[in-house]
């Protein structure tokens, strides 16, 4: 089956882009161009947890109300709720009403906090896990790099945050340039990597 798709406009794009109208902006401006601000960062791996077992639709469709419901992903503020907070999340029909990706949100913020300290920040830690040698794109649901972070993300805590879920994060964060072959951002991705600085 065809990694690509021609849209409306006449471009190409990745063909899981015409699944729902709302994926050509995602799929244009943000999904698989390199971020370096942590706030960003750890929203992304939050919303990937909780998209496990769902549609990227339904979490896009929601994003809104999870910034709104986790303080923005501040993980700072996020990291000092407390079962007041849980109880509240449970009963925001406008997220995903799960109690353990919930309070695994509310743990990863702390965990994040101490990777702050430890690393000098988010972005800091991820990008040693750039995708060195990527898969043919769109062939793989893991890589080596994503059983890796994984790995070390559950070392330190981390809750969720399986080796596929961090490869679909590695994906839309830039880590890994998964757009096909053929669709018009592969080239537009790259670019923006090349001109991108990873932290240190």
């Amino acid at each position: 089956m065809s990694r690509i798709t021609i849209s409306q406009d006449g471009k190409p794009r990745c063909a899981w882009s015409a699944s729902a109208p709302e994926f050509d902006a995602y799929h244009d401006r943000e999904w698989g161009f390199a971020v370096g601000d942590d706030r960003r960062l750890f929203e992304k791996i939050c919303l990937e947890s909780f998209q496990s077992g769902l549609s990227w639709r339904t979490i896009l469709a929601k994003r809104e109300n999870f910034r709104a419901a986790f303080a923005g992903f501040d993980y700072h503020l996020v990291a000092a709720f407390g079962p007041s907070e849980v109880d509240a999340l449970l009963q925001n029909a406008g997220i995903i009403r799960h109690r353990g990706k919930i309070e695994a949100v509310i743990n990863n913020a702390a965990r994040a906090v101490e990777m702050e300290r430890t690393e000098g920040g988010l972005a800091a830690f991820f990008w040693r896990y750039e995708v060195q040698n990527p898969p043919e794109p769109q062939s793989a649901s893991t890589c080596p790099e994503s059983v890796a972070l994984s790995k070390e993300l559950k070392k330190r805590g981390w809750k969720f945050v399986g080796p596929t879920t961090c490869f679909a994060f590695m994906q839309a964060m830039g880590l890994v340039n998964d757009h096909a072959e053929g669709c018009h951002c592969r080239p537009l991705a790259a670019a923006a990597r090349a001109a991108f600085q990873p932290p240190v």
